[in-house]
């Protein structure tokens, strides 16, 4: 599409048309209609809408053109503030102005074949509205103001493509006929739109939740009632108003008919007169042409003749043309014989001068020589210089590419020295990290293990210091002698044996205190052995890191100390006996069974077998080996002497007459168990100090101060733990 083109001309005809109709509107008597329809207009002229304004004019008649906007520029609608109606069919208009709401007073609007896209939403200030035709337009919805338009009956949108329609149109009350294309809609559908204009508006007014009344309940505004507005809730008008108002318009629409026939006569007859008119033009056209003619009959005369002098004159100029010719040419015969003689005479001086010429140009050639010979020696020296100069500059390029060829592969060495440096670092960081992982990892093992070995020593050292277990079976003991002769006490108190209760008194009250001295003596145990364990520790800090593991180690190969002293008392030659046949690891078994070479000699190999040495042919060797010692024995008594300085077995350190238990009698040694004295369900476990009555059990002994049987005040509980 071309940016610029010429707006298309309207013909003679109607633009004799479009004159006529705007001379006779303003004429003086005119009705209120424009009618400029069929004047091929492509917008409205500015003389209509002045003469709208100023006439008032309340038609407005603008079909069958090709307009394409409604409004030119520096016009304004309020112009058209009076039309009525106003008919636009058959244009090309795309839109309405947004601004058409000012025209309140119109009340038919034909927009029928135009190529309307939209309406605008000022189209519900059309409030005295009451024809709005749209058909065959572009039309894709409908605004909701057209709810708004209280006075409307007729609305036209079919051929359009309008699918729904707005629930805003249940508010028009007045609508008597809607025209659409029912098999397009979608909202209403399409079996209500084809049911006609009373059933959509029923629809409508059922979605919007209003109650349906039909048109005729509503009074419609008189088309020629300016401004005033309908309302909703007016009573039903009288039908004969309406056949008045229908008559009116009747009336004044045959009026109008006349008055267009009268028009359409006076236009005939201004058509004539205008046929008149022009035939007379032409007449004198034709006279204009004949005289036309004539003149230019008179002009052709005049030109022959003077073409017929000139031809003369022309004649008159060859002649004397001809006849200077000829005397030029005899003028240019005595010039030419002339010159001839002139270069005879050059000839003969320029043979003498030839001969000098000849001599100077060998003179000349041999200068000439001479200087291209110095020429050339110094271009060959010159040449010798540049190619010297080249081959300097060739090598010194070649050495500056050199080196700046080793300056690069320096670079790139360098660089990937760097490089490789850069991830020997990084390799070696991280072998270090992990080396520093691992010895973290090695090191909190090593103290875990450290604190195991620790405690297991501790508990093995505990369990094979020998002090410790005789002081543990003497409590042990002891609680078996206090709960016995509580079990005795409380039979004695049944019986009524005054004697035996106080010697059994006496007996509690010994063994109390000796088991006080010895639970004294435990504790003091202990802590001497933690001392041992924190000064062994502190060693172990000086020392290896897996102290505790070789003592623990060497405390496990270390033999008990009662095996020992058993080994060490074993005969002198029975254990060179058992060395010499490579049976030292019997040596345990015969210091534990405390075998000596008089009793092997009493043995047989079955005794041997049932002491533990399975070996048939050791057997014989030893019970042999021991009956020749034994010989030679009798002979020498001294060699079954125990060694000097020998350490013999002892027996651990009895107690003292006053403190030693005593058990009781057998009777009541059957007896292992007594009931609680408090609850008399539960087994009596805890042993009460300084008394000494084993009578009650845990639970029970919980919130007792002073002991059952004696009334004594409770100073210490102990826990027995009863064999099974």
């Amino acid at each position: 599409m071309p940016l610029f083109f010429r707006k298309r001309k309207p013909s003679d005809e109607a633009r004799k048309r479009l004159e006529y109709q705007m001379c006779l509107a303003k004429e003086a008597g005119a009705d209120d209609i424009l009618d400029i329809s069929k004047c091929e207009l492509s917008e409205i002229p500015f003389g209509a809408f002045a003469t709208c304004k100023v006439l008032q004019k309340k038609v407005l008649i603008v079909h069958t053109n090709v307009l394409t906007s409604l409004l030119p520029k520096s016009c304004s609608l309020l112009s058209l503030a009076t039309i009525k109606v106003l008919d636009l069919h058959d244009n090309q208009l795309t839109a309405l102005p947004d601004d058409i709401g000012q025209l309140t007073a119109l009340q038919v609007l034909n927009m029928e074949r135009n190529q309307l896209t939209y309406l605008p939403r000022s189209i519900g200030n059309l409030i005295q509205l009451q024809t709005l035709n749209v058909k065959d337009n572009r039309l894709k919805e409908l605004p909701d103001t057209l709810g708004e338009l209280r006075s409307l009956r007729t609305l036209d949108i079919s051929e359009n493509e309008i699918q729904r329609l707005p629930r805003m149109l249940a508010h028009v009350r007045t609508l008597e006929t809607l025209s659409l294309d029912a098999l397009s809609m979608v909202y209403p559908p399409q079996e209500v739109c084809g049911a006609g204009t009373e059933a959509i508006q029923q629809f409508l007014c059922k979605e919007s939740g209003l109650e349906y009344y039909p048109p005729s309940q509503y009074l419609l505004p008189v088309l020629e009632q300016d401004g005033a507005e309908n309302s909703l809730d007016s009573p039903d008008g009288p039908t004969d108003r309406l056949c008045r108002e229908e008559e009116e318009w009747q009336n004044r629409f045959s009026d109008y008919e006349k008055r267009k026939e009268q028009k359409m006569l006076e236009k005939l007859e201004f058509e004539r007169r205008l046929e008149l008119g022009q035939r007379e033009h032409a007449q004198l056209l034709q006279q204009s042409n004949s005289q036309k003619d004539e003149i230019l009959q008179t002009v052709k005369e005049e030109q022959s003749r003077l073409e017929q002098g000139l031809s003369e004159h022309q004649r008159f100029l060859d002649a004397e043309r001809r006849r200077l010719q000829e005397q030029l040419k005899q003028t240019e015969q005595n010039i030419s014989n002339r010159i001839q003689k002139l270069l005879q005479e050059n000839q003969r001086q320029k043979k003498s001068s030839e001969i000098l010429k000849s001599l100077e140009n060998e003179r000349i050639r041999m200068e000439q020589l001479m200087s291209i010979t110095q020429e050339e020696t110094e271009n060959l020296r010159r040449r010798e210089i540049a190619s010297a100069m080249q081959q300097m500059l060739t090598e010194s390029c070649k050495s500056r590419l050199i080196q700046m060829a080793y300056e690069s592969q320096r670079q790139n060495l360098v660089q990937q020295a760097c490089s490789s440096m850069a991830d020997m670092d990084e390799r070696f960081q991280q072998i270090l990290s992990w080396q520093q992982m691992d010895q973290n990892k090695a090191i909190s093992q090593i103290l875990q293990e450290s604190a195991m070995q620790k405690a297991a020593f501790e508990a093995l050292q505990v369990k094979k210091d020998l002090m410790h277990r005789q002081i543990r079976k003497q409590i042990k003991l002891i609680e078996t002698e206090l709960l016995q002769l509580t079990q005795l006490e409380l039979k004695r108190k049944s019986l009524d044996t005054e004697a035996l209760q106080e010697m059994i008194s006496e007996q509690r009250w010994a063994l109390s205190s000796l088991l006080q001295q010895l639970l004294k003596e435990k504790t003091q145990r202990e802590e001497e052995l933690r001392e041992i364990l924190t000064e062994l520790e502190a060693q172990s800090e000086t020392k290896q890191e897996n102290y505790w593991l070789i003592q623990y180690q060497r405390l496990l190969n270390q033999k008990p100390l009662s095996l020992k002293l058993q080994e060490e008392g074993l005969e002198r030659p029975l254990v060179a006996l058992l060395v010499e046949l490579s049976a030292e690891h019997y040596l345990p078994i015969f210091a534990h069974h405390r075998l000596s070479l008089a009793m092997l000699s009493r043995m047989g190999p079955a005794d041997l077998a049932k002491v533990g040495v399975s070996e048939a042919g050791l057997q014989h060797e030893i019970l042999r080996r021991a009956q020749e010692l034994l010989d030679a024995a009798r002979a020498q008594p001294e060699l079954l002497k125990p060694p000097e300085g020998g350490v013999l077995p002892t027996a651990p350190e009895e107690l003292p007459e006053a403190v030693r238990p005593s058990a009781p009698p057998a009777e009541l040694l059957e007896v292992q168990t007594s009931e609680c004295v408090v609850c008399l369900e539960r087994e009596a476990q805890m042993i009460f100090l300084n008394c000494g009555h084993v009578c009650c059990c845990q639970p029970c002994s919980q919130p007792l101060h002073t002991c059952p049987l004696c009334r004594q005040d409770i100073t210490q509980r102990l826990r027995i733990y009863h064999s099974s």
